[in-house]
């Protein structure tokens, strides 16, 4: 599932709108999975998610 940067917070997390409309807030762990040190408003992302939903990493957008 894709997603857009809201908010990016200093201690790392990230709140994420996704494309259903839907904000969604993920740890820091999740963003450093994907890869990310900081992450801008506005910014596309992809939602990796465990089977009981929980965002586990955020990742590169698939275009």
């Amino acid at each position: 599932m894709q997603a857009t940067v809201s908010t990016f917070n200093s201690d790392g997390s990230a709140v994420v709108l996704r494309d259903d409309g839907v904000l969604v807030d993920v740890s820091a762990a999740a963003v450093t999975a994907g890869g990310w040190r900081m992450l801008r408003p506005g910014q596309r992302v992809t939602l990796e998610r465990s089977p009981d939903g929980a965002v586990t990493a955020l990742r590169m957008p698939v275009l």
